[in-house]
């Protein structure tokens, strides 16, 4: 983080780079087009600029008997007469004759000036102006087409031109560019362990093939988007201190057949000149899906792209000190040749961080940014359970914005929990108008939600309940589990049925009737009761029964040919029991609703006078029992105790303070045990 920011408060040097291409042609065409007419013009001009006349025009004056010449003066086609008019006055004529007939003209001029018409005449040899500057026209198109031809040439090479579709175009970071170690990346423990192998292989190839050892080829991470998974590949070619070369699945597809597997082929003769080296291809699903699965057939550049993969990847150059790094969020569509042993023969499951994992992030990300004294990061990543790495830096980046826009000088405990509803469900619409029987049915059905949560649920606890609109929600129950759970029992599957339809059944209760307002809720519950039964064999009609696959993915052209696992009439009876879980467990939610009535309406009214109300109030709402009077007095209480134990550990740290004070001041009789009787004396 501190690396980053140095770099970013460095000045910025202006870098000269090349003109592109796009942008220059306009420039190019241009100036062709100028050299084009101007020659033209030189070429239908080339007698001369001026007046045309012909050499009898120029004969007629010095023949005239009227005129006296007293001097010519030929400059190039450029004829200028002096002669003297009847009167005695000096006139002057300047004419201009075709260049074809300058040598007539001297012939004519020696002929009077041995006949005495003319007294002398001077002569100057014609410059050819047009076809020296025809001349410098052609010189100048052909030095405008060599610079246009280095120019495509070097963009050619950058990947940036259109000559240039089978070139490398994967983005190289030189070791010195690359300052992300396995340090910087918090959590990920056994994946950087499975790692430092293959940075141990690039640092020192020789004992591995010293003991016949064979380093894996490719590793394959595949994960949830925002794990990290980017990050630990730059962090590997930091650590080996090599060349990485990125890019993008998508970026080997193109609409001509054959530049992908092009690209392949450049990226990897790059990679193998630039050894030991590292090659990350992210998002490879772009172009490792299973082949056969659409209607293009073998010819499918996607297709061929994925073959020349597979024969850079394990082909007959062995020993090439290539690492193959790849990422994914669909392992599931990869192609099976791509992940068998020789290609990503390797992989690592890049998994959410758990509640440890989330608090190093968090303290990498609050580097640099002002937190309040009272921010506990432990209890942010406590209330971030199913949070990725990315979401957790994105929530402290909001938490700072929203701290800047309410001009405070930190981010305190509020700018936390208002990013971390901001991120999970967009921006608070404070601004939309609520009407009074909108706000009374949303807080009804809001409290509904919350109340069924706490009344059921051992593993939830409430963290917000409000009427405020926020995405496509017009208000919602925020909750969060009380720790990381990798796996879900049949009584917390039923729990989240019936905290779903606590909406709905809150207004069937309270207002006597049901609005739309609940068609998410029962997406969700109708989802999992279809889980229960078809994928996890939670049903006690078809116990440990599992009914398809929901995890295949639906290929055009594949799918065509699929079947249905199951009959028709077990369809029937699937659909039944799930109707059968969803009506039970309303019928359950009305129960708890119709028992805890006042702390529904105790809730409904709080919601109706504050649109918005946090955990530790609900909890006091809820043991009051609706009575907002007495809740109102247990969240003095509450806070009465913090401040006590708050002033207690605060008074508590400045007795150990001044105790090790004086520790440190006051020295012990110990202190001159050293001193012998004789050097007292001296």
């Amino acid at each position: 983080m501190s690396d980053n920011q140095n770099r970013n408060d460095a000045p910025k040097v202006p870098v000269n780079r090349p003109p592109k291409f796009g942008s220059a042609i306009f420039f190019y065409v241009a100036l062709i087009a100028l050299l084009l007419i101007f020659s033209t013009v030189m070429f239908g001009n080339r007698n001369g600029a001026g007046v045309q006349t012909t050499l009898s025009d120029v004969v007629e004056i010095i023949e005239n008997d009227d005129y006296t010449v007293t001097d010519v003066e030929v400059n190039g086609t450029a004829v200028t007469i002096e002669y003297k008019d009847l009167s005695g006055l000096m006139q002057s004529s300047t004419q201009n004759v075709p260049y074809e007939y300058v040598d007539d003209l001297i012939n004519k001029l020696e002929e009077y000036k041995s006949e005495g018409l003319i007294q002398s005449y001077n002569y100057k040899e014609p410059i050819d102006w047009a076809m020296i500057l025809n001349a410098l026209s052609i010189i100048g198109l052909g030095i405008l087409a060599v610079v246009i031809f280095i120019n495509l040439n070097r963009q050619s090479k950058d990947g940036n031109s259109v000559f240039s579709f089978g070139n490398n175009r994967a983005r190289l970071s030189n070791p010195d560019e690359i300052k992300v170690k396995f340090a910087d990346v918090a959590g990920s423990v056994e994946e950087k362990e499975e790692l430092s192998e293959v940075v141990d292989f690039l640092k020192s190839p020789k004992k591995y093939k010293e003991l016949g050892a064979k380093i894996p080829k490719g590793v394959l991470l595949h994960g949830l988007p925002g794990t990290g998974k980017t990050l630990l590949a730059r962090a590997v070619a930091g650590e080996a201190n090599c060349p990485f070369f990125y890019i993008s699945g998508s970026d080997f597809v193109e609409m001509l057949v054959g530049v992908g597997a092009s690209r392949v082929r450049s990226l990897f003769a790059d990679a193998k000149k630039a050894a030991p080296a590292v090659i990350f291809i992210d998002e490879i699903d772009a172009v490792g899906r299973k082949r056969g699965a659409g209607l293009g057939g073998g010819q499918d550049e996607r297709e061929q792209t994925l073959n020349q993969i597979l024969v850079e990847m394990d082909g007959f150059d062995v020993n090439t000190n290539v690492i193959v790094i790849a990422a994914t969020n669909r392992v599931d569509v990869l192609d099976p040749a791509l992940l068998r042993p020789g290609r990503f023969d390797r992989r690592i499951m890049v998994n959410p961080p758990d509640v440890d994992e989330r608090e190093a992030i968090l303290k990498i990300h609050a580097k640099g940014k002002p937190l309040s004294h009272e921010v506990s990061l432990r209890e942010v990543a406590l209330s971030t359970v199913g949070f990725t790495g990315a979401d957790l830096e994105n929530l402290l980046n909001e938490a700072a914005l929203l701290s800047a826009r309410r001009n405070k000088k930190e981010i305190t405990p509020l700018e936390i929990n208002d990013a971390t509803f901001r991120v999970m469900m967009g921006p608070e619409k404070n601004s939309k108008k609520l009407t009074d029987k909108v706000k009374k049915l949303t807080a009804y059905h809001e409290s509904g939600h919350a109340v069924v949560l706490r009344a059921t649920s051992d593993i939830e606890k409430v963290d917000r309940v409000t009427i405020i609109p926020a995405g496509q929600a017009g208000g919602f129950t925020a909750y969060k589990p009380v720790e990381d759970l990798d796996y879900y029992t049949e009584k917390m599957l039923l729990d989240n049925i019936r905290m779903s339809l606590g909406g709905r059944a809150a207004e069937e209760i309270f207002l006597g009737e049901i609005s739309t307002g609940a068609a998410s809720d029962l997406q969700s519950c109708n989802r999992i009761a279809t889980a229960m039964v078809k994928r996890y064999g939670l049903s006690p009609k078809f116990r440990n029964m599992v009914f398809g696959d929901d995890n295949q993915e639906v290929f055009v052209g594949q799918s065509f040919g699929q079947v249905q696992s199951y009959s028709d009439a077990t369809a029937y009876e699937i659909d039944k029991e799930v109707q059968r879980i969803i009506t039970e467990c309303y019928e359950d939610t009305k129960r708890i609703l119709e028992e805890n009535r006042s702390t529904v309406e105790g809730l409904a009214k709080r919601l109706i006078e504050k649109y918005k109300v946090d955990g530790p109030e609900f909890e006091a709402i809820f043991e009051s029992r609706g009575d907002l009077d007495e809740a109102d007095r247990l969240i003095a209480l509450k806070k009465e105790e913090e401040q006590l134990k708050k002033k207690a550990s605060e008074e508590e740290k400045k007795d150990e303070d001044t105790v090790q004070e004086e520790k440190t001041v006051a020295p012990s009789d110990d202190d001159y045990s050293d001193y012998s009787e004789d050097d007292t004396e001296e």
